[in-house]
């Protein structure tokens, strides 16, 4: 299994995979970059057992969603924003929890800033926020240009970003034999490579999370937790810290032995933690 989006809809003309499972109070899970909602799949089914009813999706230039021919087609963190409010329209949500990694995290952080009605609560997982990002390196590599990068060798280009991916976890050996190649697969090809840096790479700009960074103080109307991974190399832990204190009276848990792919490292803890949350038992 390779992906959990079964489905397909249209949203504003292009393709989205999504898929929805069990019954009861809808959560809604967003995944990051470079990734899919296949970052989910060890989560998604502990919360159905849970008595939820889970909806996910691949953001539109991820994953088994459209990787638009063109590349002026708006995949960035705010062109996410709308897709995800009319995803929750063709599911029938009028609210929903919302659970967000990474860069979905920068999506939920604006859609629950902008629409507070339709969020019943956030949990952000090792988030971008603030000009917490891109990352130093990927800066430099977006400075010399990604024509170079759309056109390097497949097999450079593979082995590049399993090292790439390799860091995400603490856990390396049982992410390599797990899901690594799946992930490397998703962002290889004649496809994925340039839709990797057309769509996702070309959009790491902060200034989707930074232009809000005066409002977080507006999510402290929500029930809000912080999942953060203690070695998470990606977005270190000084930025949960940051986005805790801009968020009143948020909950913050720093995961031990946890890398920024918090999911692959410790899903149960995570299941754990967004269960308990969803269901009210907060601090």
């Amino acid at each position: 299994m390779s992906s959990l989006a079964n489905e397909n809809v249209l949203i504003g003309g292009q393709r989205i995979a999504c898929a929805s499972f069990g019954a009861g109070e809808p959560v809604v899970l967003i995944h990051g970059t470079p990734s899919s909602s296949y970052i989910w799949r060890n989560v998604a089914p502990v919360l159905v057992q849970a008595g939820y009813r889970v909806h996910i999706f691949d953001l539109l230039g991820f994953g088994a969603s459209e990787r638009p021919a063109d590349p002026a087609v708006d995949t960035s963190v705010s062109g996410q924003v709308p897709i995800l409010e009319s995803l929750m329209d063709v599911w029938g949500l009028e609210s929903a929890h919302i659970v967000a990694h990474d860069i979905g995290g920068g999506v939920a952080q604006r859609f629950c800033i902008f629409h507070p009605e339709r969020a019943r609560t956030l949990t952000l997982i090792d988030t971008v926020s603030f000009d917490s990002w891109p990352s130093k390196r990927t800066k430099q590599q977006m400075q010399a240009g990604l024509d170079a990068l759309i056109k390097a060798p497949d097999a450079e280009h593979r082995a590049h970003f399993r090292d790439w991916l390799l860091s995400t976890v603490v856990n390396k050996d049982r992410f390599a034999a797990d899901a690594l190649e799946i992930y490397v697969e998703l962002i290889s090809g004649p496809v994925g490579q340039a839709s990797l840096f057309q769509h996702q790479v070309a959009h790491y700009d902060h200034r989707h999370t930074s232009e809000i960074s005066d409002r977080l103080g507006e999510l402290s109307n929500l029930p809000v937790q912080i999942l953060w991974g203690e070695q998470d190399s990606w977005q270190v832990t000084d930025w949960a810290h940051k986005l805790h204190a801009a968020i009143l009276g948020s909950a913050l848990q720093l995961l031990p032995e946890c890398g920024h792919f918090a999911m692959e490292d410790q899903p149960e803890r995570i299941s754990e933690l967004v269960i308990g949350f969803v269901g009210g038992d907060r601090v």
